[in-house]
């Protein structure tokens, strides 16, 4: 199936047509247009074996240009002639990528529930509230939102350098506990490698 000639359509053929209908531009690459005007690329291949011809969407012709859908399906093609079905390689690499996301967590979501964890073996509540003042007001406006794997040796000192001569006490403070935050976030599972604050 989409064998043949490659390379059918033209740009102003995807922007003009309107009827609703597949329309073959080779090698495995479609242009769906449904009833309400909607146009889409697809990807469609035999299984092996299976006689079945999945249809694999590579997204709307307003995101994705005739030229990238002519990328992607010659990228799965190369999938194909290596034995591998792309359907299954696309659900793997969704699946990845939603392990990576629920392994990794902000600094300030770690920050968050590395405090928890250690309210319980502080006997002063005040030190959860000092923690929590002190990542607040200095490190989640810098690296709150950075995923803990992502954060440097770099951005430690971007967080630091502000308050390292006017505030040394509080930097050095500062410092021990984003190493802590840090240590709880490979502990979990959610970084790995070394720690950069400390």
């Amino acid at each position: 199936m989409g064998g043949g000639e490659r390379n059918r359509l033209s740009a102003r053929f995807v922007a003009s047509v309107a009827e609703a209908g597949y329309y073959s531009d080779g090698g495995n690459l479609y242009l769906q247009v449904t009833k309400g005007g909607a146009k889409s690329w697809l990807f469609i291949y035999k299984r092996r074996g299976t006689g079945k011809s999945p249809e694999l969407g590579l997204g709307s012709t307003k995101d994705v240009s005739l030229k990238q859908a002519r990328e992607e399906a010659a990228d799965l093609r190369g999938l194909l002639r290596k034995g591998i079905d792309p359907l299954h390689a696309k659900r793997e690499k969704a699946i990845q990528a939603e392990l990576t996301r629920a392994r990794s967590i902000t600094f300030a979501r770690a920050a968050a529930q590395c405090i928890a964890a250690k309210r319980p073996d502080w006997r002063n509540p005040k030190h959860a509230a000092q923690w929590t003042n002190t990542i607040q007001t200095y490190a989640v406006p810098i690296i709150g939102d950075i995923s803990v794997q992502d954060i440097d040796t770099r951005l430690i000192i971007r967080v630091l350098e502000p308050i390292w001569t006017s505030k040394p006490e509080t930097a050095s403070r500062l410092r021990a506990r984003m190493e802590k935050i840090l240590d709880w976030s490979t502990a979990s599972g959610h970084r790995n490698g070394e720690n950069p604050a400390r």
